[in-house]
């Protein structure tokens, strides 16, 4: 799904309410926690990038419970989610 330099989006769920102190194991990737999980959000630039993630992930002793890439069409918008863009007419 990646294309070579435009980046996907990806959100990362790992089982866990990560503490801020985890944001600079993730730079870059916003850090939503609830219920029991963390939802890791952002720009994957390339595969070395996303198995750099995911090797962090492991690293720390964290359960990986998904990995989704985003569709084309999502923009980050107000309230720090993520949401499709409205078709154009």
């Amino acid at each position: 799904m990646l294309r070579k330099g435009s980046g996907t989006v990806y959100r990362i769920i790992v089982r866990s309410e990560l503490s801020d102190k985890y944001a600079v194991a993730f730079e870059g990737m916003e850090m939503d926690t609830k219920s029991e999980e963390t939802i890791l959000m952002g720009k994957v630039i390339d595969q070395p990038h996303l198995y750099g993630i995911l090797d962090r992930i492991n690293g720390l002793g964290l359960e990986l419970l998904s990995v989704q890439a985003l569709p084309e069409d999502t923009h980050q918008s107000a309230g720090g989610k993520r949401e499709p863009k409205e078709p154009k007419t």
